[in-house]
């Protein structure tokens, strides 16, 4: 079963995320903050994973930190279930619609931290509970970096940030589920490495 837990503790955010690929968990997502725990729910749901997350951070201070954190942690879990690549998918790709937004995201679970995120060239606007969408770049930084993960992120449209935030990370999630099928039996590189 491709089940971990993992605890992150810093002066900043004190996290534990608890993933199983391949059923579902019991727990719950409470972060201390709104919209990013509708965030973690919504990746959960369409990654079709079990997650539980625990944190609390320096909210007081900003968003920033428990943002970026949860995404690094949440790498951390990824890394240490997908340790044996051998029969893995490992490339996802997804368009989500969300109203007037369209976002694909498309991803590489090759050992090798990258991350294009292109929706800064878009004049999205606002942001979701003090959500923006550079909160959103650190999240998925924080992934890609820990997780070794090659990732590229593209808004086709969309301007309203919520819709934005939720449209990428809901492909993004989709793009997990279709990369971390185990389908084969060999290791998925031509180097026999990953």
């Amino acid at each position: 079963m491709r089940q971990a837990i993992i605890e992150r503790n810093t002066l900043e955010t004190q996290i534990r995320v608890n993933i199983n690929l391949d059923a579902s968990l019991e727990g719950t997502i409470a972060t201390g903050h709104g919209f990013l725990d509708h965030m973690l729910d919504a990746f959960k749901r369409h990654a079709r994973i079990g997650l539980e997350v625990s944190a609390t951070g320096d909210l007081h201070v900003d968003v920033h930190h428990l943002i970026e954190d949860t995404g690094i942690t949440l790498g951390m879990a990824f890394a240490k279930v997908l340790e044996n690549k051998t029969g893995l998918e490992r490339y996802g790709s997804a368009f989500v619609p969300m109203d007037e937004t369209l976002a694909h995201v498309v991803l590489d679970f090759s050992g090798r931290a990258h991350l294009e995120f292109r929706p800064e060239e878009l004049n999205v606007i606002g942001n979701a509970n003090g959500f923006h969408i550079y909160h959103l770049r650190e999240f998925l930084r924080g992934f890609c970096n820990h997780a070794g993960v090659t990732l590229h992120v593209r808004l086709l449209s969309g301007r309203e940030a919520h819709h934005v935030i939720e449209a990428i990370i809901k492909a993004f999630a989709r793009a997990v589920f279709q990369a971390t099928r185990v389908t084969h039996a060999e290791l998925p590189s031509t180097k026999g490495s990953l």
